[in-house]
């Protein structure tokens, strides 16, 4: 059959001009089996809006970044692909649309989809115990003394109260496994699943949960499941060599406005090439703009691309509305928190351009990547910037998302 969005007339006066088709066709395939899927080929290079690289630039001649990458995508096209500014100054580097980004936090959604994914197979079950399967968490206590029971669930909604580990522990586990004892010596703060606090180690353990029922470890695993089979070639824990020339160099802004160069703050002195340290689902994954935007089509899709089925459509639904009840959580106002994702509950300030329901996820670097399935649209920011008060909140996203969001709304409109 023929897939035609309903966002394309809106796309139409742009398109007609591009000479894009209006239509792709796809089965509904439901089998998981692996396979290799290769990137959906468009007749022409993505275009580029010109109001959207217009914003990108103001906020980089206000050095707020050095330079961006932004990619806008429907279920089966990227609308909008550029690269503005730099992705290394002195010596000025041009950003490239496949330049690679430490992604930090937007690897939390990939987990939560993997574990999902694993749970559709009937490995596990988001409401298990931890305990099941890492014995190590048998009679965990609250720091008063009672009795704690993590399931699951309360790792990828951010309710488990879990402590976490300073940075010399981090240092010196290259394993999930390794790291485990760290987590399990510490004090559940609350009792799981009465508040919303972010937690790191919590998706770290989720992450070891994956490797134990199925046997393999979470970076091999990650690439068989999803970033093989969706063409997501520049995603991984660990760059090669060949990789590396192409990361975008991380910056912070000074108190004069001025950018200065920063490192990686997760890689604790290490090589983005190194593999000697553990896979942190929590925010060990570098990426492109390019590739975060087949995850994110896939999941838009109901868990489907390219013919292949990765998630059941009630299962995508399951991981991406709010399963926090009226908890207070996230760091912008109106949102609740799903499995792996945080979603839009009342679109406010920075969400305001989104629909209720849109989901998505930040990095600590100021990437963001944000689905609003109302529109059907996806919106994506890579930024390599290390200081935002509050990234989520930064002026870039909010720049980038309305005029995006506005571009489309105008092409309509016409």
């Amino acid at each position: 059959m023929k897939f035609l969005h309903p966002v394309w007339p809106a796309l139409g006066s742009l398109l007609a001009v591009l000479t894009f088709s209006l239509g792709t066709g796809f089965s509904q395939e439901e089998s998981v089996r692996p396979r290799i899927s290769k990137p959906t080929k468009n007749p022409e290079t993505p275009p580029a809006i010109p109001a959207i690289s217009d914003r990108l630039r103001e906020s980089i001649a206000a050095h707020e970044i050095a330079g961006a990458v932004t990619l806008v995508a429907t279920p089966d096209r990227i609308v909008h692909l550029d690269a503005t500014g730099n992705a290394a100054l002195n010596p000025s580097e041009p950003m490239r649309t496949d330049s690679i980004f430490w992604i930090a936090s937007m690897s939390k959604p990939i987990l939560g989809t993997l574990i999902l994914m694993l749970q559709d197979e009937g490995l596990l079950s988001v409401d298990d115990p931890v305990e099941k399967y890492l014995p190590e968490f048998k009679g965990l206590k609250t720091a008063d003394g009672k009795p704690a029971q993590i399931t699951i669930r309360h790792l990828l909604t951010h309710t488990s109260g879990m402590g976490e580990i300073t940075a010399d522990q981090a240092r010196a586990c290259t394993t999930l496994a390794s790291v485990t004892p760290f987590y399990v010596a510490k004090p559940v703060a609350f009792t799981p699943g009465s508040k919303w606090v972010y937690c790191q180690s919590g998706i770290n353990t989720g992450g070891r949960i994956a490797e134990v029922v199925t046997g393999e470890p979470l970076d091999k695993l990650l690439k068989r499941r999803l970033f093989d089979p969706l063409g997501m070639h520049d995603t991984t824990f660990y760059l090669t060599k060949e990789q590396l020339p192409r990361l975008a160099k991380s910056y912070r802004r000074t108190d004069k406005g001025e950018l200065e160069a920063t490192d990686i703050r997760f890689l604790n002195g290490k090589s983005p090439t190194s593999t000697d340290r553990f896979p942190a689902p929590n925010g060990g994954l570098f990426s492109t703009a390019s590739d975060y935007a087949r995850f994110c089509q896939m999941v838009l899709r109901g868990g489907e691309l390219d013919g292949q089925r990765y998630l059941k459509p009630e299962t995508v639904q399951l991981m991406t509305t709010i399963q926090t009840a009226g908890l207070k959580t996230g760091f912008t106002e109106g949102n609740g928190w799903g499995l792996g994702w945080c979603v839009v509950r009342q679109p406010q300030g920075i969400t305001g351009s989104l629909s209720p329901g849109s989901f998505g996820h930040g990095g600590a670097y100021g990437t963001q990547a944000w689905i609003d399935p109302g529109r059907k649209l996806i919106y994506i920011l890579m930024v390599q910037r290390a200081n935002f008060p509050n990234s989520d909140a930064s002026k870039v996203r909010k720049g980038f998302q309305e005029t995006a969001s506005d571009a489309l709304s105008n092409l309509k409109s016409k």
